[in-house]
């Protein structure tokens, strides 16, 4: 099983007749409506082995990522954050220091995004520890940005720097960029944005193809990290939790000009006709590499 598979079959049957005006999966968050208001949903989930290492890293930063994927999904709509539940699966070996850490992970980076946590669930099992989280989240009078609305001529934009995240830790203590995409959002046309948490390679092609556009970055334009073993890395590995975007090219000249935030913005390429994905380097053209992270059995 693949997950991208998986995730294709549950949209292909309808997910129990979604209403019109929500979305449904396949973007960063679903979108609901209550009475007159939207509400955005997202949720994610920690395992241990998978995610994060917590013998290495502790229980905290289990807590602390778990709530921190589900920011970075809430950044990628440009929405405000306003509430959390979690789940925990506690392994038999667990403790109460560690079981109180993982909530204190929680804790510090909900209140860092005002996003208090307002219930969940515990077990105890005999697997790994797990932590799943939702977050629901508001417009706050920002139009939501979804994936779909990439157009051929916009420009391809990306925060920060890629590749390596896992190397030193990045994965655990990345600041969701939900300031940054709000201020983008406010002051530019978006058209299209997702958040890089399974590498560029593979979520630039979930953006070109929930808008039915293809792609083409420049290689040499891609802002590599130098925690990252080279450009692969950048495309592959995932867990950076930057924002890529889609917007006119005039205003992504002027982004990459005036650099107007506290991240870099670069400009790495752009949105085509048809539907293929195409890296341009020193020796020409050719696909964008099969990379990134996918959960698969």
């Amino acid at each position: 099983m693949r997950e991208r598979d998986l995730i294709e079959w549950i949209r292909s049957q309808g997910c129990g007749a979604i209403p019109d005006r929500w979305v449904g999966p396949g973007d960063d968050c679903a979108i609901v409506t209550v009475g007159e208001h939207r509400v955005l949903i997202t949720t994610d989930q920690v395992v241990d082995g998978v995610h994060v290492r917590v013998d290495r890293s502790g229980p905290r930063a289990a807590g602390r990522k778990a709530l921190a994927r589900n920011l970075s999904d809430v950044a990628a709509m440009a929405a405000q954050p306003l509430c959390a539940t979690a789940t925990v699966s506690l392994p038999k070996t667990f403790g109460d220091a560690d079981a109180q850490a993982i909530c204190e992970g929680l804790w510090d980076i909900g209140a860092q995004f005002n996003c208090p946590l307002v219930g969940g669930d515990v077990a105890v099992a005999d697997g790994p520890l797990v932590v799943s989280v939702t977050v629901l989240a508001r417009p706050d009078g920002i139009e939501p940005v979804l994936r779909s609305g990439a157009q051929p001529g916009d420009a391809l934009c990306v925060t920060g720097e890629l590749g390596g995240a896992w190397k030193t830790g990045r994965d655990l203590t990345f600041t969701p960029r939900i300031a940054a995409a709000r201020a983008l959002a406010q002051s530019c046309d978006l058209h299209a944005m997702i958040d890089l948490s399974d590498g560029l390679a593979t979520d630039l092609r979930h953006l070109c193809a929930a808008a039915g556009v293809g792609a083409e970055v420049t290689a040499e334009a891609i802002p590599v990290h130098t925690d990252a073993g080279g450009l692969a890395e950048a495309l592959g590995d995932g867990e950076d939790y930057e924002l890529l975007f889609a917007l006119p090219g005039d205003q992504a000249d002027r982004l990459t000009a005036d650099q107007p935030l506290d991240v870099h913005i670069s400009r790495i390429g752009d949105i085509v006709a048809g539907d293929e994905v195409v890296l341009i380097g020193p020796d020409g053209r050719r696909v964008m590499p099969q990379a990134g992270w996918e959960h698969t059995t």
